[in-house]
């Protein structure tokens, strides 16, 4: 485990030894994600698919995630320091992880043209930069790229399980703690924006229309934080995008479906540099 530094702020990276012939993976967390909570049962699912399509591979925790240092102020008043928000989130940053952070990341680990597999928001964070950068590809699992009221439910759910019983071991706030130096950073962060009333306006539907990069877009039909209208919507604005829904899979299509997962996206990358 390593870290680097982004405009004065530590971020937690990971990489995943691997050929240096075709371009690398760089692994994009969810919401409550980090470095770690790629791992289940004892094995990173990074590490197998790098493995299965003969790549390289990065990770890397955001801000106030994982071991990399915490959104100061969490739930302050939003204000903003070079390319990090400062208190809470504002309804821009995710584009500001794509389009600022993100090319620093890649910048300092001498990554250029990477394959993008990001997981629910860090799916929409891989859309955002494909749209924007060059990338060999692009892997959305799970992505979101407008709001829907059934996430709201799910995260205000989220919310009030973070607070019920805080000191139980089974609780999510004592699961996420496992995979957070600050737990209540990595969860306020996320979850107070997501709740907030500006971020309903958020979509990137437009936007993401001037991607150029191969594009596997995986959903899960029972994903209670998002619904197959969000990929959808997708091939609506992107031509030739590849689609993929698994049955028997809720938000993880990694954790729920791994082995499906892996051996679709090492087919859609056979045929890339």
């Amino acid at each position: 485990m390593n870290r680097i530094v982004i405009s004065g702020v530590g971020l937690e990276v990971a990489h995943i030894q691997g050929p240096t012939d075709k371009a690398p993976l760089v692994f994009l967390h969810e919401g409550l994600g980090s470095v770690s909570l790629w791992q289940q049962r004892g094995w990173l699912w990074p590490a197998e698919l790098c493995a299965a399509t003969g790549r390289a591979g990065w990770m890397y925790s955001r801000r106030g995630y994982g071991e990399s240092d915490p959104v100061e102020d969490v739930r302050g008043p939003p204000r903003r320091s070079g390319p990090w928000h400062i208190g809470r989130h504002e309804p821009d940053y995710m584009h500001l992880e794509a389009k600022e952070v993100l090319p620093q990341v890649l910048r300092q680990l001498g990554i250029v043209r990477p394959v993008l597999v990001g997981h629910s928001d860090g799916a929409t964070i891989a859309l955002l930069h494909a749209a924007h950068h060059d990338v060999a590809a692009c892997v959305a699992l799970a992505p979101h790229v407008f709001v829907e009221e059934m996430s709201l439910t799910a995260i205000a759910q989220a919310k009030t399980l973070f607070q019920a019983e805080p000191q139980s071991a089974g609780g999510l706030r004592q699961r996420l703690a496992r995979h957070h130096r600050d737990v209540d950073n990595a969860f306020w962060q996320w979850n107070d924006v997501w709740l907030s009333q500006a971020f309903r306006a958020f979509d990137i539907r437009e936007e993401i229309r001037s991607i150029a990069a191969p594009l596997l877009l995986v959903q899960g039909v029972d994903d209670e934080y998002g619904s197959l209208e969000q990929v959808t919507s997708i091939e609506t604005a992107i031509a030739g995008a590849v689609r993929l829904e698994l049955a028997q899979c809720g938000h993880s299509p990694h954790r729920d479906q791994p082995d499906r997962l892996t051996e679709a996206v090492q087919g859609f990358l056979s045929c890339l540099i």
